[in-house]
């Protein structure tokens, strides 16, 4: 059995690591509280262009644009979003893991050589090199401080390259931020654009609290088994006349990029909401475990201490009888 110091050494150290999760778990919510506002803030504008581009659409069922035009692919691109930092659960794990299996994919119809990766993310960055991918550029800084501009320098790179030919696909994985208590691992396609798929992605979002707990989650669970079992209400354009100037191919040219720029930033800010989320709840998890932790060195500390006092009065007895 330990003595009573290495007992009282271990509550000590176990208190200041908890300590520090305690103080990393309220970091972490804070955080958090400003990738929802961000993500709020966000999707009035979400909203609103995709009810542009859709009653467009739905009226002008000939429109035609370079970048939804599904070819063979010869050479992809994976825009991988991860953080910079660990101790977020399996966060960073899931995103590698999923792309490995893609690159794994692509490898057996195209090479690995052909297969780009953008990394957004030192952990993914790192990976990645690590793995001998072909990585295009470093964008650490986008995962800690997500800003628009770099991801439209992002997405017209991208864009003129599939333009050209030199990209066939481009695919995002990242986590889909649902509630602080779910974030879902996404693969979707960024290029060519799938107009249908943008319309009916996943928009239902718990963006007014930060406690993840079962009860939360399994709330979430029900409402998206009720959201699945509705059926969805058809596209019917505002106005089946529409007078476009100066003609289809320019407003096309403008609405397709810009949809393309909102995509890209609202998976960056999805990664980004889900990474604070996850390592809030790593941390909450490790303060909890902690604490029962500190409840079992207290007992056995107690236990010992009562056991030295017993020992010390059987020795006084003992003694006292003994004269």
């Amino acid at each position: 059995m330990p003595s009573l110091k290495e007992i009282k050494g271990r509550i000590a150290s176990v208190n200041s690591t908890r300590k520090i999760t305690s103080a990393m778990k309220m970091v972490a919510s804070s955080k958090l509280h400003h990738a929802q506002v961000a993500i709020q803030n966000m999707l009035p504008y979400e909203t609103m262009l995709e009810h542009i581009l859709k009653s467009f659409l739905a009226a002008e069922a000939d429109s035609q644009t370079i970048y939804d035009v599904v070819r063979p692919v010869k050479r992809a691109a994976l825009i991988v979003f991860s953080s910079n930092s660990s101790l977020c659960g399996g966060f960073n794990a899931n995103i590698i893991k999923m792309m490995t299996a893609a690159v794994d994919t692509y490898a057996k119809e195209i090479g690995r050589e052909n297969v780009e990766i953008y990394p957004i993310g030192r952990k993914v960055y790192e990976k990645a090199k690590k793995m001998g991918l072909n990585v295009q550029g470093e964008f650490s800084s986008l995962a800690d401080k997500p800003n628009v501009h770099q991801c439209i320098e992002i997405a017209m790179e991208l864009g003129k390259k599939f333009a050209d030919g030199d990209i066939d696909k481009v695919e995002l994985i990242y986590h889909h931020f649902k509630s602080a208590g779910s974030q879902v691992l996404t693969r979707k396609t960024f290029l060519p654009i799938d107009i249908e798929s943008e319309l009916q992605a996943d928009h239902e979002r718990d963006l007014t609290t930060i406690i993840a707990t079962k009860e939360s989650q399994e709330y979430l669970k029900k409402r998206g088994e009720r959201q699945t079992e509705r059926k969805e209400e058809e596209v019917k354009p505002l106005n089946d006349n529409f007078i476009v100037e100066p003609d289809m191919d320019t407003v096309l040219s403008q609405l397709i990029p810009k949809l393309a720029h909102l995509s890209l930033y609202t998976a960056l800010l999805d990664s980004n909401a889900s990474e604070h989320a996850a390592r809030m709840v790593a941390m909450q998890t490790a303060t909890d475990n902690a604490d029962e932790l500190l409840r079992q060195l207290n007992l056995q500390y107690n236990k010992s201490r009562q056991q030295a006092i017993t020992n010390e009065l059987l020795d006084i007895v003992g003694g006292s009888v003994n004269n």
